[in-house]
């Protein structure tokens, strides 16, 4: 009876018992090489937030994070989530402007991000199937989403019933912000590393640089390798984004197997980011700053395509600059990114108020 007819006044109850004032929350699940993402369609309390201030997205961002981040930890954090739970709110309306289809605002375990290549990916498909897209079009439709980085094109094949795999996108510009800089990492003595900017920025350098294999060391050893870089980096070099302080954070270390020149064989690369979480999938807005270091550097042209393979899952992304461009001092590439995204599944969320660890909680 529990699932539908009649009863004793439980049918076709579907949830749990949960608390009249707590959380519901409906979720679309999906991964891209691997890496999860946790899509909220709607969330009332940012978009009543947007049409009663008219918040940019970078303002959103810092109001979700003091007001409502009890739903990132409840829906990051175990036990609806876990270590490397990746999230992404997504923002109609007003915020998603200038010709937008949709803004979205990314979240995991510790905190908002600025930019996300693989969450990107998936949107674009959503945004499709969901009917956020007034016209799609085939074989492939343009996807506008604003990130809290800036504007980003997603390119999805559409086949006028569902959208498909792979798909592409179009970064915000990218540069290098330093290349060649000497780091004392505590245990490890000097290193020499480039930074570059992807929508956000990572340290990057080899991991034999650290004793490490990205192919063959132990992934707890290039976790804490990585996260002990990006701390020395963090103390030892200053920042500078062109428009906006809120954009100017490390936002982790990327250990490479060090083949930075162009080839046609796969590059490998695992992600660390935020607090010691691991990108299971090459990393959108990595390759997207690796591929500006490597133009930079005079190492690959213009439409010159490398595959980037995940050290964690061996999934690829590929990428490519495809124009140049400045952005503020910065001489820049617009890079386009590559990959599949699937959908797993779709979630409801509920919270019981006189639960003790109702917003989640944190294990490693």
């Amino acid at each position: 009876e529990a699932e539908g007819g009649s009863g004793d006044g439980r049918a076709g109850r579907r949830l749990p018992p949960h608390s009249p004032s707590g959380l519901m929350l409906h979720t679309v699940e999906m991964h891209t090489g691997g890496e999860p993402l946790r899509i909220i369609p709607r969330l009332e309390a940012v978009e009543e937030a947007v049409a009663a201030r008219g918040l940019s997205l970078l303002s959103l961002r810092r109001e979700v994070a003091a007001t409502q981040d009890h739903i990132r930890r409840a829906l990051m954090h175990e036990p609806r989530g876990h270590a490397g739970m990746y999230g992404a709110v997504v923002v109609r309306g007003s915020a998603a402007v200038a010709g937008a289809d949709l803004a979205a605002l990314f979240l995991h375990g510790a905190g908002y991000s600025a930019m996300c290549g693989h969450a990107v990916m998936a949107l674009g498909r959503f945004a499709l199937d969901y009917g956020l897209v007034v016209a799609p079009s085939c074989p492939e439709t343009a996807v506008r989403l604003r990130c809290p980085c800036g504007p980003v094109t997603a390119f999805v094949p559409w086949d006028g019933h569902r959208s498909g795999n792979p798909v592409r996108f179009h970064s915000v510009p990218a540069f290098a912000a330093a290349t060649d800089v000497a780091i004392d990492v505590p245990g490890h003595g000097k290193v020499v590393i480039d930074i570059g900017y992807g929508g956000t920025f990572y340290a990057f350098l080899s991991a034999d640089q650290l004793g490490l294999d990205v192919h063959s060391s132990k992934t707890r050893d290039l976790v804490s390798a990585a996260s002990t870089v990006t701390e020395a980096v963090k103390k030892q070099f200053k920042l500078h984004h062109p428009e906006s302080k809120d954009l100017a954070f490390l936002y982790g270390t990327i250990l490479t197997d060090g083949k930075d020149a162009f080839s046609e064989e796969p590059t490998t690369n695992i992600c660390v980011f935020a607090d010691e979480q691991v990108d299971r999938s090459p990393t959108g807005s990595g390759v997207t700053a690796r591929i500006a270091l490597q133009y930079h550097k005079g190492l690959i042209q213009l439409d010159q395509t490398r595959t980037f393979r995940s050290s964690t899952t061996g999934s690829l992304f590929t990428g490519k600059a495809v124009k140049a461009t400045r952005f503020g001092d910065y001489h820049a590439v617009i890079v386009e990114v590559s990959g599949e995204a699937y959908y797993s599944g779709t979630a409801t969320f509920t919270v019981e108020e006189e639960d003790s660890l109702k917003h989640g909680f944190c294990f490693k």
